[in-house]
């Protein structure tokens, strides 16, 4: 069960982004100079100004760090899904980093800050046939 409708635009992944939106894991920028990792991607090194990033594929699980119900669609193709949950992660192999998404499936009442939880990924397909994936997010 998805929360986004099949013809919500979807990101268009650019070479910054291609490893999070196509891999089908939780590849995290780190930067090949310092080593620190950011999450969203971005063209320069937060720590150090580098341009050069590896994209290593981290543990799909986290900990569910906050949350919040939205009981109004800011779009009225999300009219149908509301109430839902949009959860910030933390992941165990960076706990520094969040990681935003829903939890399909899941009822509002089940989802608890500090819940255990394992990444899955929701296939969607683009006007131009490229595919992405993006991160949902289910109880461990």
């Amino acid at each position: 069960m998805s929360v986004l409708p099949e013809d919500w635009a979807l990101p268009a992944p650019t070479a910054i982004t291609e490893a999070w939106f196509t891999s089908r894991t939780i590849a995290v920028q780190t930067c090949a100079e310092c080593g620190s990792r950011q999450h969203p991607p971005e063209e320069l090194c937060h720590r150090c100004g580098a341009m050069s990033f590896t994209y290593p594929a981290l543990s799909p699980n986290g900990t569910l760090h906050s949350y919040t119900v939205a009981h109004y669609a800011v779009n009225r193709a999300l009219a149908p899904h509301v109430p839902y949950a949009v959860v910030l992660v933390s992941l165990d192999d960076a706990p520094e980093l969040r990681v935003i998404g829903n939890m399909p499936g899941v009822p509002i009442e089940d989802i608890r800050i500090g819940m255990p939880v394992v990444a899955i990924w929701e296939e969607h397909h683009a006007d131009d046939a490229s595919v992405v994936h993006l991160p949902q997010w289910q109880p461990r």
